[in-house]
């Protein structure tokens, strides 16, 4: 009976930790700001494949941008994507 409990609980350990090597993606973010929205874009742009190199990781699904132009000189934007090992 003992026996079959340790088997029970190391075959449930091995399922838990197995679901954890396809977690080993990040959500990578890079934020650039710059004069017009073309430029802010570029900056975040760069700032995110930079970071996703930097980490050795590659990208995997599509890439979000938003910019905020309410401040009057620069326009701040954010790229996100998921990047994994």
């Amino acid at each position: 009976m003992r026996t079959t409990i340790k088997i029970t609980v190391f075959a449930a350990a091995v399922a838990l930790f197995s679901g954890s090597a396809s977690a080993e993606c990040l959500k990578v973010t890079g934020k650039g700001l710059g004069v017009t929205e073309g430029i802010a874009q570029f900056m975040a742009n760069k700032a995110l494949h930079d970071s996703i190199a930097k980490r050795g990781l590659r990208s995997a699904g599509s890439q979000s941008m938003t910019c905020d132009s309410s401040t009057v000189v620069v326009t701040n934007c954010e790229a996100k994507q998921r990047a994994c090992k």
